[in-house]
């Protein structure tokens, strides 16, 4: 059985997991999913000191107090930046990284820096008390190229209503690396991108696919929209478990 820890996007919480915990629970594996300081129940702790290396440490920390190892570390979208960061801390802990609809963050970079000009220029305008991030509409993200497919109504409302405003300095201070975590082993689910198109921004050499044709990198795809957690969390939980299966190389 695996032990996952699952770290959610911007501006969601551990609930955002629930459909697809419940699965991996009841299969024996052992899952903790995890809100970041100044996020859904831990919004009172926002702060504009709340930045990357605050959520490095949650990670870091969960795994120290819980005495978590040979972890599958899952990384949904914005979550890659705190999850790239803990792999990197904490190596000899992590099983197999795993990002969904996702990808590592290289050092010295800002999630923000990832961003097309005029949608960070948006995100930026949107800033509330000098340091948190609201929830952008749904056409917002529709209009920047983010799918929402397999969202029903139901499952947008809930997303709506439990969504927190994000820390900012998490997106906007950059990532420090050593090093340590590049060779562990990795996985990319790929939702919104056909996993063709994905390999052929590999073999073009895109600064930010290129490393993901290494000999570390398993690739899975699993159509839908960029929240699979919402859109098919079945399905999402049951290549998670697959993908913890796998063996070392």
């Amino acid at each position: 059985m695996s032990t996952f820890v699952l770290v959610p996007g911007l501006w969601l919480g551990a609930w955002a997991w629930d459909e697809v915990a419940e699965p991996l629970r009841a299969a024996g594996h052992t899952v903790h999913a995890v809100s970041l300081t100044g996020v859904a129940e831990r919004s009172g702790e926002a702060g504009p000191e709340v930045g990357v290396e605050r959520h490095i440490t949650d990670l870091t920390d969960l795994m120290t107090r819980e005495d978590l190892w040979d972890v599958v570390l899952v990384a949904h979208s914005g979550g890659a930046v705190p999850v790239t960061g803990a792999a990197d801390r904490m190596p000899e802990r992590i099983r197999r990284v795993v990002y969904v609809d996702s990808g590592p963050i290289p050092d010295g970079v800002a999630l923000a820096d990832l961003w097309e000009p005029g949608y960070r220029a948006q995100m930026e305008a949107s800033v509330v008390d000098g340091h948190r991030l609201p929830l952008p509409s749904f056409e917002d993200f529709v209009a920047a190229g983010t799918s929402i497919d397999g969202m029903d109504g139901a499952a947008r409302a809930r997303f709506r209503e439990r969504a927190t405003a994000h820390p900012l300095a998490a997106v906007t201070e950059p990532l420090r690396l050593t090093g340590a975590g590049q060779t562990l082993p990795k996985a990319l689910v790929s939702c919104s991108f056909p996993l063709e198109q994905v390999r052929a921004m590999i073999a073009a050499g895109h600064p930010y696919f290129a490393a993901l044709g290494g000999p570390e990198w398993e690739l899975r795809e699993l159509a839908t929209g960029h929240w699979p957690m919402f859109s098919r969390p079945g399905d999402t939980a049951a290549v998670l478990a697959e993908i913890g299966e796998l063996p070392q190389r």
